[in-house]
This record gives C-alpha cells, structure tokens and sequence, in this order.
C-alpha cells in the first residue's frame, strides 16, 4: 500500500428477502438503491451496507474493518448498536466486502477534517466527495487507530441514529401518530399511551421505502446505556469454539501448496536454480513442481511440508546487487554522515522551529546531549502471511486476512493484468497485523504463482521468509542538545534524526519549552520500509521521553514533578500524568537495584503515560510491573480499551527487550523466534491499567500502549543502576 498523507488525500436502507439494510444518503442521490444487488440473496446472511434489519428482529451491523484481535468487530457495532437502541443480544456482526461500494468515506472524512462540525446543508455533499476519494484510492484499511475515530464517529454511530429515525417515522405513519409520542427500545418502537409496539423487523418493509437521513440527531453521552459497557465480544465464541476462519485456513477442492524462498538481499533476481530433487524422475518429490518468478522460488506440492522440504533441497542462484556488501554497522554509518552533512550544508528540512530554535543556546546556563539508536524491527505476527488464490475462467479470487482488502484488490489486479471487476477478496480473520497485512506483496506473489497453475493454491511464508522479507520499523539515530535555566528547567531544545514517515506529529515535544528546532534528514537505505504498531511513535517516544528524564536526571530534580510543570499547559495530559504517579506508588522507595521510570506521550488522540518497575540483577533486566493510565475520551468498550494497552504493552516490550533486525552481507540475519525473540508468557510483568474518560474527542486504542513503555523502562533501569540506556533494545552491559 502507497503512503498516503493529508496532502495526498486531498489532491488525490433496502428491503431484500424481509432484511431491512440501512445505509447512509450521500450525494449525488440516495446510495442505498446501488447496493441492492449486492445485498439481496436468499439466506439474508448478506455483507453490505451498514446496518441490517432481519426478519427474526435480529440487528446484523456491516463493518468495514478487519478483525486483527483487537475487538474492532464489537466496539463499531456498540456504537451502532447504541444509536439504534438496539437488544446488544440480538446483534450480529459481518465484515464489508472489498467492493467499491465500501470505500471507507468515513476514515477518509475523519483523516482529514476530524471533528470538524459541518452544516446539514453540506453533509450528503462532503460525504459523497470523501465516498468518492476513497473509492480512488481503494481505501478500506484498518491501521493508525482510526476505527473508533472516524467510522464509528461518521457512520457507525451515523447509521445507527439514522436507521432508528426511518423506524420511528415508519411506526408513526402506521399507527397515524405523532413521532413525539414513540420511543424506541430494544428493537421496539413502543406507543406507551395506546400500549401498542412493533419490532423493527415489523417496521422494515415501511422503512426501507424512506430516504435514510444523513444527519441525525445523535445521542447525549449521558444516555448511553451500551457505550462505556464491556459486552462479551462478538468474535470470541468462534475462536474458542474452532471455528473461527483465518485465512491460512481456508481450503479449497483440488487445492496445492507453495512455499516460497525470495532473494536474501533485497532488489535480488533469480538466476539459475538445480532442480535435480525434483521433477517427474524424482523419487523423493515426486509431486512437486517448480515456478520462477523474477525475485522468488516456489515450490508447488501436495502439502506445505513436503513443498517446504523440496524447496529446502534446491540450490538456488540469485543475482548480485550493488548492497550485498551492506551491514547494519554500513547503514548506522550512513546516517551519521546524512545528518553531519544537512547540519554542514545546511539541507536540514525543518520539522518544526519556534523561538528562537537553537540560536542562543549557547548562553544558557547548561547544555546536555545525547544521542539514541534504534534498530530495525520485524512485525512477528503470530499467524505467518499466507494468501489462497484461485485463477479461473477470466476470475481471480483471493482468500486472505489483511488490513485493506479493497486496496489489496485494486493492486492483485495491476500487478496481473486484470481488469479489477475480475478480482475479488474473501477477507477473513487476522492471526495479527500490525501494519504488515496492510501491504499486499504477499498476496501479489500468491496470484503471480496462480497464473502458472490450473488448479487452487495455498501459499504459506515460512516465520523464516516471513522475518527477512517483511517491510520493517525503521532504523534511526535521533540527537538531542538542550539548553538548562538555572532551576534547572529546559529553554532550548534542539533534535535531529533521520527519516519521516508519520503521523507527522510523533517527533513533537508535548513540554512547554519556548526555543525548539526539530529537523530530520533523509538517507535511504535498500531496507524496505512499512508501518509497525504506532508507526515512528515507537521509536520518537523512547526519543523525547528518555531525553526529558535526562534533563531531570541532569540537576537531581523528580521526573514526575519535572514533567507535570513542563506541562503546565497541557492539563489534560498532566491528569493522566499524575493519576499513573498516583496509581504506580512513585513516591515509595524501592529496595537496591530496583527502580522506577515514567514517560508519557500521546498518539492518535489518546494520551498513555506509564510507569514501568524494573530490578537488575547481574546485568539481568526484569520488567515487574507496568502501570499504565489511558485517556482516549471515551472508552467505548473499557475491557477492550485495557486489552489493547495490556498487548501494546508486551509488544513495545517485545522491542524494548530482545527486538533486533540486523543486516550483514545485505540480507536479514534473524529468522525463527530462536533469533528474533518475543516476550515469552514467563517474562510479562504485571499490567495495571486505569481508564480517564475525559469526555474530548475520541482516540485510539491499538495503537498509543506501545510508544511510552521502551522509554519508561530505560528510565526505571537509570533510577535502579544509574546506568543510562540509549539504544534499544536494552542491555545492561
């Protein structure tokens, strides 16, 4: 998938078998008409619009987002649920179809003008300009914490208001009363003077004859009774129970197998291969069949083991590149001499400059420096990509589990020569994501090795292939200089580092310092790039909030305290600081070699600070506890809310710990999780999470767990050891 940026973007109800499905009217004309062939079958079990109303009375919301484990497939239909006042046990879920009609205008309007009220004259325009934005690009992608923010904001919640008014007004032309005299519950619209009530599925033929509204009057906060509630999720019985489909479990009749093997270092081709193992007088593979593609060796079998084993057996030949030669230690070099050079000719590109930047710091009564290192990073998911394709008279169907199946479409498409209209995504459940399955070149090289088979294919990554051909977390060297007062409290701040990707905001300093120049420069490296949980939040969190505590550090003074008045502004984040203070016991002294860091940083509209207890012991760094204090406004499902900080917890842990991808002869050297650990069940500390529902503006929850824990451990270790830690991942040597 191509970044997109602000800049980027901005240039760049039907009654069916006795199913009432509810959309929202978008200019030009009502929408709900042209889904009328994709939702009308039979069964009702159908997937497309956003709300259906069923003949059993049954509330079945349509989610245009994946399922990654995050609950994403339970907090939009609360949300829809909760305008609709809808029976929460009668509600189903499905997932929107990677189908134009399901472009994602409700991310694209809350990506780029947020909460921005628009007058009801305009709404059916800018929705409709944003439908057909995100139609453009293909856009129906989950990642950056946007769910809640935006498609729960500007259509869950939309929808949900919606398609109750269309029932009200419904039940009050059957009955000939006024709407005033209604109320709607529990699937019900009730008239308490006459004692009478209809099911919304009584009112759906009636209903479904209205242009659905696309401004409806939503509800006070105070009102919610599903909002702020921790319901069972809807996808977790299934995944007890079996039957829960990931997409390495899709089967198909007369399907193969592929395992695949691409070039070690990056922008390699393949050369020559000895097959002599395999082929028709092979007696050990005697099944297995070869195909080329232009960076990559698949071996085609009956079943994955014995595709991986035959692969395992070939010598293969790849091409010389001019970057075999490169190693971490080249890359790390590199970005030494870019950022020397942009100070020295004066090619440094600004990211953000007031005051006076870095002119007088000179004059200040103290200077501090340091300089912080962080290494590439893979996104390790538990269940390895995998893509299931099959080519068949003109039609390319693709079963998968990914972060954008509309996107990965549009790109299996161009990549093989078809016309759009003859591909389509079966998306299914997510065994992990983490920005990685939003990126389609594993479901490209699926459908280039279909397009030499007559049969279905099943191609599975190996954790080794998965590991050393991922779309890594960046490398980066970031540098800090700040000018001190005589209290001790910062006036400059001066940082360097290398690389922007986004959110555009993560290197930003929170603190109330007058004199700041944040600058960056660009050295590319042939190490492909892609979004990792929280994306340069991960690694800019550990940046600001290690140097910040160093200021601290600096003239003895307690780094809560320090950061509270640095804050002074920011009151919404000095609740969160002081609540995590208050919470972790920060005032108690600890016994020798043990410690306590805090840090905190806000991402994607929410505001996580933490405080992480450590012990070190013969070098040996054990993390014992996390408290954590999370402000996203409203914490739609607080259980989820907790999960989510619980697992953006151990994976920025995971990184903090053992995460390391190093390059030496221009390929990966880490491949299982014998060189690339995860924390084990064994190693967690103890979570502590406390939910502020400060009521502002919704943020997310995937993401904002992650960026603070590498730097509040790194402070725990200094307050332990006195022993400052500036490259991840942490090693006390």
């Amino acid at each position: 998938m191509k970044k997109i940026t602000r800049r980027s973007f901005i240039t760049a109800g039907i009654l069916s078998s006795g199913a009432l499905i509810v959309g929202v009217a978008i200019r030009p004309g009502n929408r709900v008409p042209s889904l009328k062939d994709l939702v009308s079958q039979d069964d009702e079990m159908l997937v497309n619009a956003w709300v259906k109303i069923t003949p059993d009375n049954r509330i079945c919301v349509i989610v245009p987002h994946c399922e990654m484990g995050q609950g994403v497939h339970t907090s939009l239909p609360m949300m829809l649920a909760e305008e609709l006042n809808a029976d929460w046990s009668s509600v189903d879920v499905l997932e929107a179809p990677a189908h134009a009609e399901y472009a994602n205008y409700a991310l694209g309007r809350g990506f780029i003008i947020g909460d921005v009220k628009i007058p009801k004259i305009l709404v059916q325009s800018v929705n409709g300009a944003f439908l057909k934005i995100t139609q453009m690009l293909n856009l129906q992608i989950t990642g950056g914490s946007t769910a809640i923010r935006t498609t729960g904001i500007h259509a869950m919640q939309v929808a949900g208001a919606s398609a109750k008014a269309m029932l009200m007004d419904a039940a009050a032309d059957v009955w000939q009363v006024s709407k005033d005299e209604l109320k709607a519950k529990n699937n019900f619209v009730l008239h308490e003077q006459s004692k009478r009530k209809l099911s919304y599925a009584e009112l759906a033929t009636v209903a479904s004859k209205m242009t659905p509204p696309s401004n409806p009057a939503l509800k006070d906060p105070s009102e919610y009774q599903i909002i702020g509630t921790s319901p069972q999720r809807l996808d977790i019985a299934n995944k007890i129970n079996g039957m829960a489909q990931f997409g390495i479990d899709k089967e198909l009749p007369n399907m193969v197998y592929a395992a695949v093997k691409s070039s070690p270092v990056f922008g390699g081709k393949l050369l020559e291969i000895d097959n002599n193992t395999l082929g028709e007088n092979s007696t050990k593979y005697p099944d297995s069949k070869i195909i080329k593609l232009e960076s990559a060796v698949a071996v085609i079998s009956s079943s994955y083991w014995q595709a991986t084993q035959a692969l395992e057996s070939l010598t293969i030949k790849w091409s010389e590149t001019e970057n075999d030669l490169i190693s971490s230690e080249n890359i790390f070099s590199q970005f030494k001499k870019s950022m020397k050079d942009a100070i020295t000719n004066g090619d440094a590109q600004t990211d953000i400059k007031v005051g006076d930047g870095e002119e007088q710091i000179d004059q200040s009564h103290q200077q501090i420096e340091a300089e912080y290192k962080v290494p590439y990073l893979a996104h390790a998911t538990m269940e390895p990509l995998n893509c299931t394709v099959e080519i068949k008279d003109g039609h390319c169907a693709i079963y998968t589990g990914c972060q954008n199946p509309l996107g990965f479409r549009a790109e299996v498409a161009k990549a093989i020569g078809f016309d759009v209209e003859n591909v389509s995504v079966q998306n299914h459940l997510l065994g992990g994501g983490f920005g990685r399955r939003a990126i389609a070149d594993y479901a490209i090289q699926a459908a280039k090795i279909a397009l030499q088979l007559d049969t279905p294919v099943k191609v599975i990554w190996s954790r080794e292939e998965d590991t050393r051909q991922d779309f890594y977390r960046q490398a980066n060297i970031s540098r800090f200089k700040a000018g001190i007062n005589e209290k001790g409290m910062p006036t400059h701040w001066v940082n360097q580092y290398v690389d922007k990707h986004e959110p555009e905001e993560a290197p930003h300093s929170p603190y109330d310092i007058p004199n700041q120049w944040v600058h960056y420069t660009d050295s590319v490296t042939h190490i492909p790039f892609g979004p990792w949980r929280s994306v340069d939040h991960s690694h800019h969190a550990f940046f600001t909030e290690s140097f910040i505590d160093e200021i601290a550090n600096k003239n003895s003074l307690d780094p809560y305290q320090f950061r509270f008045e640095l804050l002074n502004k920011r009151p919404r984040m000095q609740n969160v600081l002081k609540l995590v203070a208050e919470k972790s016991n920060w005032s108690q002294s600890l016994s020798s070699g043990q410690g306590r860091g805090i840090s905190i940083h806000k991402s994607f509209n929410t505001i996580v600070a933490q405080v992480a207890e450590v012990e070190v012991i013969n070098q040996k760094i054990k993390v014992k506890k996390i408290t954590c204090v999370v402000d996203a406004g409203t914490a739609i499902n607080p259980d989820g809310l907790i999960a989510q900080m619980e697992g953006g917890i151990i994976y920025g842990l995971t990184a903090t710990l053992f995460g390391e991808i190093t390059i030496e002869n221009g390929s990966v050297q880490q491949g299982n999780f014998d060189s690339y650990p995860i924390l084990r069940m064994s190693e967690s500390p103890e979570i502590e999470v406390h939910i502020i529902d400060s009521g502002i503006s919704l943020g997310g929850g995937g993401e904002p767990g992650t960026p603070p824990v590498a730097a509040a451990v790194a402070n725990a270790i200094y307050d332990a050891v006195n022993i400052r830690l500036r490259s991840l991942p942490l090693k006390v040597i």
